[in-house]
């Protein structure tokens, strides 16, 4: 996928949800890389923390370096991060990995779009899913 077409689609996604407040956007973008920082507020005050750090392969692709998706309680408890820094080689999605409240767990690395599903499964858990039969 192409760099710009890339940083589109991450600040779209987050610019589609009408249930989310966007505190702060920021996108830098040079020649061969760029930086996505976002953070996010949902209806019940927990928020979202992310960055990506991206480099331009060629003229079609582009690669992540690093990134992080911080998901965290109104009182700043952690609900969940994930990223890729490099402290947790045993893992087998090294350097890929999770932290809960329980510890670290093995993850492969996800999408924006992976992280919003996930928050959404824990924000709506009890709601009631319109394609459900009753």
């Amino acid at each position: 996928m192409k760099l710009n077409a890339y940083l589109d689609r991450l600040e779209n996604t987050l610019r589609s949800r009408s249930d989310i407040e966007i505190d702060d956007l920021w996108i830098r973008q040079l020649r061969e890389d760029a930086s996505f920082r976002a953070r996010v507020r949902f209806y019940d005050v927990s928020r979202l923390f992310l960055s990506e750090d991206l480099e331009r392969i060629n003229e079609r692709e582009m690669r992540r370096i690093e990134f992080t998706f911080h998901y965290q309680s109104e009182d700043g408890a952690l609900i969940f991060r994930y990223d890729d820094t490099a402290h947790y080689p045993d893992l087998p999605t090294f350097p890929f990995h999770k932290h809960t409240a329980d510890g670290v767990i093995a993850a492969e690395a996800p999408d924006l779009a992976d992280v919003l599903r996930e928050i959404d499964a824990l924000l709506y858990a009890d709601s009631l899913n319109p394609y459900q039969e009753r």
